[in-house]
């Protein structure tokens, strides 16, 4: 604080680059087998820029269908032609990829963790579809960067595949407890966002804060497992008490861990439930979530304690009975 102050007053291009921007941006470009990396100051912005500022009109983008706002948004503003294929399906993306003229330049667009539903993307798989038709990868891993792969290295190192994806980009506001967000690739191709891209133009860098939380919690990520492990430990005990209350998780794999009710007024009464008994969760209903999917999210985390974990259990068994 007293060497940097609270914030740069710019963007990086014009006066707001420091020393701590290159070396949170060095360190995580080498944990993630990047050349090099850029942060942003939202994960938003990160996001949406991987896709817009390398597809442009007369691309076509191929789109898992339930990417996140984020992705749509950076979708729309490339002016690229779009196709959705079924969530999570290498099939489906196959059946696409057959009707589309071979010299059209395409990119496919999917997420390491999809939040809302936990699942893991078929990145093998999907990987290997774009590579027979020459794709463009951008892969959104804001919910697997911490939480997958060796030290949390993410949904490329957990499937051994960083080589075939182009770009990987997420959020510093999850696994690195911080505000902010990143996008990492070879060295030209983040050369080629920082002149091109307006979302990295033109807007104001992160301050000193929040690179230094974002810089210690990596630092952590790599040299205390504990935390990684614990996280998994109390994930699976939670699926497993959720099961056994007969409650629909949708075939999650992840601390992402949706509560599928079927109903907004289903979701609803089992919210206030968990209220009562002091257990936060949110509601995601239509159009937010498919119809009939109507749920609530959750999310464990490396912190809880298993006194906590007891809470939970009798607070959702006690939703349970509530509806």
């Amino acid at each position: 604080m007293l060497t940097w102050g609270t914030s740069t007053t710019g963007a990086r291009p014009s006066n707001g680059s420091r020393a701590f921007h290159l070396e949170l941006e060095e360190a995580l470009a080498a944990f993630l087998g990047r050349e090099a990396c850029h942060v942003h100051s939202a994960g938003y912005l990160s996001v949406m820029t991987s896709v817009t500022s390398f597809a442009q009109k007369g691309d076509l983008i191929l789109a898992d269908k339930n990417l996140h706002s984020c992705l749509w948004d950076g979708i729309r503003l490339s002016h690229a032609s779009v196709e959705r294929f079924p969530h999570n399906n290498p099939e489906g993306l196959r059946e696409v990829l057959e009707s589309v003229s071979a010299g059209v330049p395409k990119m496919l667009v999917v997420e390491g963790v999809y939040s809302m539903e936990g699942h893991v993307a078929r990145l093998p798989e999907l990987l290997t579809v774009a590579a027979d038709y020459d794709c463009f990868t951008v892969l959104d891993d804001a919910h697997g960067f911490g939480v997958l792969g060796r030290q949390g290295g993410g949904t490329l190192d957990h499937f051994g595949v960083n080589d075939k994806v182009d770009l990987v980009c997420g959020s510093l506001s999850k696994s690195l407890a911080s505000t902010g967000g990143f996008v990492a690739g070879w060295s030209e191709t983040i050369e080629y966002l920082r002149t091109h891209s307006k979302q990295t133009i033109f807007s104001a860098a992160i301050a000193p804060s929040q690179a230094a939380a974002a810089k210690m919690a990596l630092h952590l990520m790599q040299s205390e497992p504990e935390h990684l492990e614990r996280l998994w430990r109390n994930t699976r005990r939670y699926i497993a008490m959720l099961k056994s209350l007969g409650l629909d998780t949708w075939e999650t794999a992840t601390p992402a861990v949706p509560i599928v009710l079927g109903t907004r007024e289903l979701a609803y009464r089992f919210w206030s439930a968990l209220m009562e008994k002091g257990v936060f969760t949110v509601m995601s209903i239509a159009p937010a979530v498919p119809p009939g999917k109507d749920l609530i999210r959750t999310a464990i985390s490396s912190m809880h304690t298993d006194e906590q974990l007891d809470r939970i259990g009798d607070a959702m068994a006690y939703a349970v009975k509530s509806i």
